[in-house]
């Protein structure tokens, strides 16, 4: 029994103190000071900045939270909810997007990174009236079941092609400088990190496949 009972912590309170002085510690000066003047807590002041990108073929310029993800900037901020929040981690794919040609997982970017940038979502590959020959090749061939990984699925099968198509090899590539090839080996490598849970990978295989002018 401690002599001095009202000075005791326990392991909890003691992590938690630390969390928050460490938080305040990596917080900019100009955080504290807002928020010394606005009356809040340091930890609780949101820095903003303006970005500019331009999303589908239009300049959409936005004052973001520097924490703000590109993901949830194109979901809460722009209203494109055609790119999904599946894990939010970048491990399930559900968030691609391209971002100067090159798919990326949105969940894992900031979008004060992007200023800009050109990003194309599933909403600027095609339109009901005007399919992106991929878009045509998942319907022809069933390529999706739920739907809800469809629009990350479809960018990255389109970053996929645009990747063999410039060379850039992959962990199954046999020949880095031959002509490189879309391959069902090489197409199933590169859209490893796109999950399926309903496990239409077969049909996906074989809309990429048409579109590349392979046989899956």
């Amino acid at each position: 029994m401690s002599r001095f009972p009202d000075l005791e912590l326990n392991r909890r309170q003691l992590m938690s103190g630390a969390t928050a002085t460490a938080a305040l510690g990596a917080l900019p000066a100009s955080a504290l000071a807002q928020s010394s003047a606005t009356g809040g807590t340091a930890a609780d002041a949101a820095v903003t900045a303006p970005v500019a990108f331009t999303v589908n073929g239009e300049r959409r310029e936005l004052d973001l939270d520097l924490r703000t993800t590109l993901l949830d900037a194109l979901r809460e901020h722009i209203k494109l909810t055609g790119t999904k929040k599946g894990c939010d981690h970048g491990q399930c794919g559900a968030c691609t997007v391209m971002v100067n040609g090159r798919r990326i997982n949105a969940c894992l970017t900031l979008a004060v990174l992007h200023e800009g940038d050109e990003i194309t979502t599933i909403e600027g590959l095609g339109t009901p009236d005007n399919l992106h020959p991929m878009q045509e090749a998942f319907l022809k061939h069933d390529g999706y079941q739920c739907g809800y990984c469809t629009p990350g699925q479809i960018c990255s099968a389109v970053g996929v092609l645009e990747e063999v198509k410039a060379g850039i090899p992959s962990h199954v590539t046999a020949d880095l400088n031959g002509a490189m090839e879309a391959t069902n080996e090489e197409m199933r490598e590169r859209m490893s990190g796109n999950i399926c849970r309903c496990g239409a990978y077969s049909n996906i295989a074989d809309a990429m496949a048409e579109v590349a002018g392979r046989p899956a």
